[in-house]
């Protein structure tokens, strides 16, 4: 909020008529500037819950067992300096989070919207391709218009709606539409038209502007609505064993295990190193450190019926001009070849590349297709370290088939959680994969074995013979924003730590896919994940493997687990950052 300085007037002996009227003038400018400040404090976000979070840490010396304990009124001069101090831990600057705050802004209506009839619908909304041509050159660009309708067919005048749009032909060709709300109830798609042939465009509504609203109010809010399970082993009388299962969650915001008022609820466990906590209720008849395993426990729905009303219309296709068009050759070049040799640090464009008989061409660098020896080549005396969820377990499996000699090692793990390793001696490789730590839906798992990426990547020395691959995003979709943004910059700071004193370690990070649709995991929650990753490593000199474009626009149904071809276009990519031509 601008502040304002008022000069004061001083005058001699003012007669009783000018002191009168200054004092009715003086009056209402004191009233209208009242007004003003009152409905500007209205407009300020509430505290970030990740500035509440640090707070709460710094300004007491004990562990606090209630998840209930409110936090106190923060002034805006100490908000201001909690943000200077914790952001600058990581290198952050204010201005560097303030775009971080413009990424992830949102539209959507200015009052709660109750009845459904007059949110959007997928039925009722078009698009339209601006000046449409029976036929175009490669190269060329296409714009599209969305107009978004109520159920009504009356024109939506707010933004908000999330819509996906891809180009695709029957060739097994597609690419990615990156869709710019115009915050007016239209929305714009630019296409490039990268290869010979046919093609034709498909829009999506993902979610409504009013359903967006019932996502953001949950993941805000009802973070605990996904819950894990904690297992506790321990000597019992007579030599018998007990054993105690109870819910836990992270330690973070108000939603927790404690009802207010009750003491002593809780184990609290915290990592000397990231600072995360993690607590579990308290078994009845074990010691908190009898914790041994850790698992999924199961999903709260707290949705109400007017909300799932809104949630009903989800991934529907929109109406709209799906005429085939053609594409022709260009009298200027053979097509579109992109010659920079991949090195890290490269930014992704959109579109970052596109499908063509099921084959990836990137446009952020030039990249091949790989065959099991040259994989086994390429990966020749290197030690690669993947660490995330499971769909990067699935780069893992795919190195496994690719490279005969590779031999999965029997860790006697729980498969799932890992952690995993394949070794190949003869060419000196050794393959790893371990999931990241908690939150983490799995089967059960020793706790001991979860561990956070940033402590892992400390623990490496790096150097040109090792190769770290990372992914975050779908087990962090029912948590506030600020939660995921500390996980990442606590890698953030693994990495640049790590890049200063092994410069040759190659980092490749693997962005979010998409694939969910539901209150617990949309894919508006990874868009916004996506956004933060991307935010964080903006200036880090890695490489970015933007799958979001890739399993987004594929002709294939889409699924958080997507199919071989998609996973063999991913690992080509991969293979190219690590032996680029």
């Amino acid at each position: 909020m601008k502040q304002q300085e008022i000069s004061k007037v001083h005058r001699e002996r003012p007669c009783l008529k000018e002191l009168f009227t200054g004092l009715c003038l003086g009056m209402m400018c004191f009233l209208v500037m009242w007004s003003y400040l009152g409905k500007e404090k209205e407009k300020q976000p509430p505290h970030s819950l990740l500035f509440q979070h640090f707070a709460k840490r710094h300004n007491s010396t004990t562990s606090v067992a209630s998840p209930a304990d409110s936090v106190s009124d923060i002034s805006s001069e100490e908000s201001e300096s909690l943000t200077r101090s914790f952001y600058s831990e990581f290198g952050i600057s204010s201005e560097r989070y303030s775009s971080l705050q413009q990424a992830l802004y949102w539209a959507g209506p200015d009052t709660s919207i109750t009845n459904v009839s007059t949110s959007t619908s997928p039925a009722h909304s078009t698009f339209i391709i601006q000046n449409l041509k029976d036929s175009y050159q490669i190269g060329e660009e296409i714009y599209v218009t969305i107009h978004a309708r109520d159920f009504s067919n009356n024109p939506k005048l707010y933004g908000g709606d999330f819509f996906q749009a891809k180009l695709f032909s029957s060739k097994k060709a597609s690419l990615f539409g990156e869709v710019m709300d115009l915050f007016n109830g239209s929305y714009s798609v630019r296409f490039l038209l990268p290869w010979v042939g046919q093609a034709q465009v498909a829009v999506r509504l993902i979610h409504s502007s009013e359903a967006v609203q019932v996502l953001k109010h949950h993941r805000d809010t009802d973070s605990d609505r996904v819950f894990f399970n904690g297992y506790f082993e321990g000597p019992g009388p007579n030599g018998t064993r007990l054993n105690e299962i109870v819910k836990c969650n992270v330690k973070w915001d108000k939603n927790g295990l404690q009802k207010k008022g009750t003491e002593d609820c809780c184990c609290e466990y915290k990592d000397s190193r990231t600072g995360e906590e993690w607590r579990c209720q308290k078994p009845k008849s074990l010691p908190c450190s009898a914790r041994v395993y850790h698992s999924m426990g199961g999903y709260i729905k707290r949705v109400t019926a007017k909300e799932q009303t809104f949630l009903k219309q989800t991934n529907k296709a929109v109406n709209g001009q799906k005429i085939i068009f053609n594409i022709l050759p260009s009298n200027e070049s053979a097509g579109i070849d992109v010659r920079e040799k991949c090195r890290p640090g490269l930014h992704s464009p959109v579109p970052a590349g596109f499908y063509l008989n099921d084959v990836w061409t990137s446009f952020v660098c030039k990249t091949h297709q790989f065959t099991p020896q040259t994989t086994t080549q390429c990966l020749q005396d290197k030690h690669i370290y993947m660490m995330g969820d499971s769909t990067l377990r699935q780069w893992f499996e795919f190195l496994l088939k690719a490279v005969p000699s590779l031999k999965l090692m029997n860790l006697h793990v729980q498969y799932q959680a890992g952690p995993l390793l394949a070794v190949d001696v003869e060419h000196n490789i050794d393959l790893h994969w371990r999931a990241h730590g908690v939150p983490l839906r799995c089967r059960k798992t020793e706790i001991a074995n979860l561990h956070y990426i940033s402590n892992e990547i400390e623990d490496l020395a790096g150097g040109p013979h090792t190769v770290i691959v990372f992914n975050l995003g779908p087990h962090f979709t029912t948590y506030p924003l600020d939660f995921f943004t500390r996980r990442m910059l606590r890698i953030r700071k693994a990495v640049v730590d790590l890049l200063q004193r092994a410069p040759a370690t190659v980092v490749i990070i693997k962005t979010v896919n998409t694939g969910y649709k539901d209150v617990f995991g949309s894919d508006w929650y990874s868009l916004q994940l996506d956004r933060i990753l991307r935010w964080a490593f903006q200036d880090v000199s890695v490489y970015i493997l933007d799958v979001w474009q890739m399993t987004a626009c594929h002709y294939n149904k889409e699924n958080i687990h997507p199919g071989p071809v998609i996973i063999k276009n991913e690992m080509d990519i991969f293979h190219s950052f690590i032996c680029p031509e």
